[in-house]
């Protein structure tokens, strides 16, 4: 009960803050529309309406709630209309640029780990690469895959890529550097090889390092594909839910979708986590 109640305490403050800025946003429509209708609004009428407006510039808290009722309980997960369905696209270019991001990332922190001239030559390159605004490379990249006749979960899930595998290359070199000068002299002493030692002591000391790489990694894969998706015009995908609520000012499938996607980062987060807890436990690492 002691650890709840600061949670709740913060969850009620951001619930007062967010409906106090709700009226104050959408006060101002209700007012022109009752001066319209030559009608005066009591305080609670006000209230009332400025927190069950069908485009309001703020939406209120449980008015998204209702339309993630209606989009995710209320619907077929395969109607075009689900929240679901629109997840699971977005979902599976994520998974692909995670996937791919993942390989690249440990392949590359392994090449600058035990080559010199990769460390110098690629790492700059690396980091270089993060300097590129995503929104502007994704037009290029789709574009680029277009002419060549390669579109719809490909040029995603490379975008997805483009993100998550920088973290993983440095959390991955950080971890695989990790074993001190005394462990990898206790290696040579051994008389292990360059292959027992990557295997019995960098790679172990770099989990906990590649485990925390991968959640941001994960977040920041959902975030490529639905920057992939807004610039191809897609029907589907949380990138188009968003794409389609801006075009017509649905303000409330805006917010509902990007809780969706919040939902769906925090649950691939979370199921990182399980799994970096049952592997850190079987190596004996856990702490």
């Amino acid at each position: 009960m002691k650890n709840i109640l600061p949670v709740l305490t913060v969850i009620l403050a951001l619930l007062v803050v967010w409906y106090a800025s709700a009226f104050q946003l959408n006060k101002q429509w209700a007012l022109d529309m009752a001066a319209r209708q030559d009608r005066t609004m009591t305080t609670p009428q006000l209230i009332a309406d400025t927190w069950a407006q069908d485009k309001p510039k703020l939406p209120a808290p449980h008015q998204i709630v209702v339309e993630l009722w209606n989009t995710v309980a209320l619907k077929k997960v395969t109607s075009k209309r689900s929240l679901v369905y629109h997840a699971w696209v977005t979902l599976s270019a994520t998974l692909a640029g995670f996937g791919l991001g993942t390989v690249l990332g440990i392949s590359l922190a392994v090449g600058i780990v035990y080559s010199r001239v990769m460390d110098r030559s690629v790492m700059p390159w690396v980091i270089a690469s993060q300097t590129i605004p995503i929104l502007a490379i994704a037009p290029m990249i789709i574009v680029v895959l277009n002419a060549v006749g390669v579109s719809g979960l490909l040029p995603k899930a490379l975008i997805s890529m483009y993100l998550s595998f920088f973290p993983i290359v440095v959390g991955m070199v950080k971890g695989l550097r990790s074993p001190s000068r005394m462990e990898l002299d206790q290696m040579r002493t051994w008389n292990a090889s360059g292959a027992q030692e990557f295997a019995r002591l960098r790679l172990p000391a770099s989990m906990p390092y590649l485990f925390a790489s991968l959640k941001i990694a994960m977040a920041a894969s959902l975030v490529g594909a639905i920057v992939g998706e807004l610039p191809t015009g897609a029907v589907a995908g949380l990138g188009a839910r968003l794409l389609a609520g801006s075009y017509y000012g649905q303000t409330i499938q805006i917010w509902s979708a990007l809780f969706m996607a919040a939902a769906v980062a925090a649950a691939a987060v979370g199921l990182i986590g399980l799994i970096q807890r049952a592997t850190l436990k079987r190596m004996g690492l856990d702490r």
